[in-house]
């Protein structure tokens, strides 16, 4: 397939932590409810395992596979929306999240891809993502998180 028939997102930063810090805030429960806003993950974190991602009141929001567990260095996850139909109905997304040293620092890398031009799908992880990503920087770098920042995309 080619690149224009493709729908992509990819998000960048660095953050002062350590590869094993990062990956730990990443895979670990209860500290990934401080900064994706009480959201709660579900899975064994083995290849092969599925995962579910729900908000608060349960609700699942996002489901999968894992498909790539390399700690702590690389994740990929098939991941497909649960919530809103029409996000849904648009199939599986690929989400690579990679982590590597950057000097002092750490770069973490989050790569959503899927075979689909225009995918509303991809559209609304490119607005969760900043949000989610900006909270968990600011609680590995002070030991807070940040407040909602607006609403993430609920349907």
């Amino acid at each position: 397939m080619t690149e224009a028939a493709k729908s992509s997102f990819v998000y960048v930063t660095y953050i002062r932590t350590t590869p094993e810090k990062l990956w730990a805030a990443l895979t670990t429960p209860e500290f990934i409810k401080n900064y994706w806003f009480g959201m709660s993950i579900e899975t064994d974190w083995k290849a092969g395992s599925p995962w579910k991602l729900a908000f608060p009141d349960g609700r699942v929001a996002d489901a999968g596979e894992i498909v790539e567990f390399d700690k702590p260095r690389r994740l990929v996850l098939r991941w497909r929306h649960q919530f809103r139909p029409e996000l849904h109905e648009e199939g599986d997304v690929r989400c690579v999240i990679e982590i590597e040293q950057a000097g002092e620092v750490v770069k973490l890398t989050i790569t959503h891809d899927m075979d689909k031009p225009d995918s509303k799908l991809i559209g609304a992880v490119s607005v969760g993502w900043p949000k989610i990503l900006s909270s968990l920087k600011t609680l590995l770098e002070t030991g807070t998180a940040l407040p909602a920042i607006g609403e993430l995309p609920r349907g």
